[in-house]
């Protein structure tokens, strides 16, 4: 008989973004492993994003229990646009969000996490529970879980899938918010019995902080395979792979799927397609390029000003298959990340997918970051972020190649496979395994 896992995480399908798929994973493939999953998350319309498509890949053996009503920030955005679109005007968010630095701690999810805690506690109350994982963002999740393991003497698992928000990826709006986010961080680094990092960087950089958790385990984002979403799509068959010889196809495909919001290279691109075709104008009929996801009005508004619309599209937020297929289908597979020393320990999920998706990769990020270190790993290539120049130079070297020979060959990296979901769930579940097989508590 499975043993049963506790999950708090705010996303979950149908809600949609990077923020969804890791813990999606560990719901699906934990079960195979000798543990069933109870997932306390937010409401269907929670966030500004969503993908109904997602819900139909969620375990049935999964117990789902919904926190509804979201984060005040959240709550007001979504009165403001009506519900969750996929599009927003990022002007209207960073104001709104600053001010939620200053009056909730640790985040704007506080209250929401608060209630997630209140549901847990009667779930683990009712029996049946043998293990607790809180996932981050939001960090709130964090100090819920803390309560949680510290009253019912449960093993807890603290997963960040990114570096404690207010502290590392924002500047505290005073020494007083410093030194509160840094002792929630300590608090749940020191409390939890295993500290998870989606990225080694992170793991690095606890150690480095003067952090000793009870256990630290770098376990990376992953991925769930491309042929995963044949069903669903047939993504494996969107596209031919093309052969040597002049290109006979439409169009050069760029592609970048994933969240377009506060990601400045977004505008780089822009202004290196404005360049290239600029000097090229002949190459304008046939590229095409799709920023897949949801996004900040803003980037649509440069590309028109830029007079791109004819070449660059925004789709907004598309199914997880539409994506992955999207992703199969590029001659170039783009990628960058928000600016600022916090994100050197991010390594963002659709690498992971952009290289199970075999196409060549181009990603605009610092050449000592551990994204970029994957990227050359792989075979692709990595530009100084904001280089405009450089990045025009690139697209159009890489769009005279596939004039002259056609669609590169695809080209998958044999060490990808160690990062596929269903192997992450299994080191995992050994993790749950030595948590639950002996005393845990014994040195509480």
């Amino acid at each position: 008989m499975n043993k049963r896992l506790l999950v708090i995480a705010y996303f979950f399908p149908p809600l949609a973004g990077g923020g969804v798929h890791r813990v999606l994973s560990f719901t699906r493939h934990l079960p195979a492993h000798g543990w069933d999953c109870t997932v306390v998350c937010a409401g269907e319309d929670d966030y500004w994003v969503r993908d109904d498509s997602l819900a139909a890949r969620v375990n049935p053996a999964t117990e789902v229990l919904r926190v509804r009503g979201g984060s005040a920030l959240s709550a007001l955005l979504k009165a403001r646009r009506g519900g969750a679109t996929g599009k927003r005007r990022g002007g209207a968010f960073a104001p709104l969000r600053s001010l939620a630095d200053f009056f909730l701690l640790p985040d704007s999810y506080a209250g929401w996490s608060a209630r997630a805690r209140e549901t847990a506690a009667t779930r683990l109350a009712a029996g049946g529970i043998d293990a607790l994982l809180t996932t981050s963002p939001p960090d709130s999740v964090h100090l819920a879980g803390a309560a949680l393991a510290d009253r019912f003497r449960v093993p807890w698992i603290a997963d960040f899938r990114d570096p404690w928000i207010g502290l590392h990826f924002r500047r505290p709006p005073t020494p007083w918010h410093r030194a509160r986010h840094r002792a929630m961080e300590r608090t749940v680094l020191s409390r939890a019995d295993l500290v998870l990092t989606a990225s080694r960087t992170h793991a690095d950089r606890i150690v480095a902080g003067g952090d000793s958790p009870r256990a630290l385990e770098h376990l990376p984002n992953g991925f769930e395979a491309l042929e995963a979403f044949d069903a669903g799509g047939g993504a494996s068959g969107a596209v031919s792979a093309g052969g040597s010889g002049p290109s006979t196809r439409a169009s050069f495909r760029l592609v970048f799927t994933g969240t377009l919001s506060l990601m400045p290279d977004a505008n780089t691109l822009l202004e290196a397609l404005r360049v290239w075709l600029d000097r090229a104008p002949e190459a304008r009929e046939r590229v095409s390029v799709t920023l897949a996801g949801p996004y900040d009005t803003s980037y649509e508004a440069r590309a028109e000003a830029l007079g791109l619309s004819a070449v660059v599209r925004f789709p907004g937020a598309l199914a997880h298959a539409e994506s992955r297929a999207l992703q199969k289908s590029a001659d170039a597979l783009l990628l960058w990340k928000p600016p600022g020393e916090g994100y050197a320990t991010m390594v963002p999920g659709k690498l992971y997918e952009y290289l199970d998706a075999s196409r060549p990769v181009v990603a605009l990020l610092p050449s000592d970051d551990e994204a970029a270190s994957l990227v050359r790993r792989a075979g692709g290539t990595v530009l100084p972020p904001g280089d405009v120049s450089a990045l025009a130079r690139e697209l159009e070297t890489r769009y005279m190649a596939w004039s002259k020979d056609g669609r590169a060959p695809d080209a998958r990296p044999e060490w990808l496979d160690g990062h596929a979901r269903p192997a992450l769930a299994a080191r995992l579940a050994a993790r749950l395994d030595g948590l639950t097989g002996g005393n845990p508590w014994s040195s509480r």
